[in-house]
């Protein structure tokens, strides 16, 4: 089992150009472990993007395009884009100030339990938080990391969605960190009516230093996964 994962931060991408290039990373795995079948001693390798999307709707292969209030003239107004992905989940938004996570692993380099591998995620973003003194917590039924759950307050903090197919995932998580939460007024987010969204900047009431939240989501996921990153440049593909 291969626990090095390679680490690299895309900065600003475009949503399209970045689920290419996640694409392309999921293929090569796939193709790693086809291989493996005529030769045993191959190993697949790992990766794991950071990206800073500019605005954009996503909605998942279940989900219902009706949760997205904005005609395609509006989105050009807004300066937004919108794309039907292969992930699940319903829709969400991704934008500036927030963190973006996308682990393009082999599951059976770790384990094989794709409930489990949810449950990691959000536990390496509700000790993230922890960090900060807010409560993340899980809420039943709800894929995702929240603040309150059980009261009237109750807000998402993180949207989760992921793929996977022969162990392979691709897609991940999105943590608001200095968010404009403006955006998520034109989304029913993630198809969950009468619940609220917040950002990690809008709890403690100043704006966030980025990298040192994705330096603590690194030391959360590398010690959850028993995995060790490698900052890398230039991602290896076929």
């Amino acid at each position: 089992m291969n626990k090095e994962i390679h680490l690299q931060d895309l900065g600003t991408r475009d949503y399209k150009e970045t689920w290419d290039y996640q694409e392309a990373l999921f293929k090569e795995i796939v193709d790693v472990k086809l291989e493996k079948r005529a030769n045993p001693g191959l190993v697949t390798p790992n990766f794991f993007l950071f990206v800073e999307h500019p605005h954009v709707y996503t909605l998942g292969k279940s989900g219902d395009i009706s949760n997205l209030l904005l005609t395609e003239s509006q989105l050009q107004a807004k300066g937004a884009t919108f794309y039907k992905i292969n992930r699940g989940g319903d829709i969400t938004y991704h934008g500036p100030g927030q963190i973006v996570g996308y682990p393009i692993l082999d599951l059976e380099n770790f384990f094989t339990d794709i409930h489990k591998y949810l449950r990691f995620l959000e536990e390496v973003i509700i000790l993230t938080l922890a960090e900060y003194q807010i409560t993340g917590t899980r809420s039943e039924g709800e894929t995702g990391v929240w603040l309150d759950v059980g009261t009237p307050f109750a807000r998402k903090i993180c949207a989760m969605g992921v793929r996977a197919s022969r162990w392979v995932t691709m897609h991940g998580f999105a943590l608001n960190v200095n968010a404009n939460l403006g955006y998520f007024d034109n989304i029913i987010p993630c198809g969950i009516k009468g619940k609220a969204v917040t950002s990690l900047h809008v709890e403690l009431g100043r704006e966030v230093d980025e990298q040192e939240v994705k330096s603590k989501i690194r030391n959360h996921f590398t010690s959850l996964f028993e995995a060790e990153f490698f900052q890398t440049t230039d991602l290896p593909q076929n």
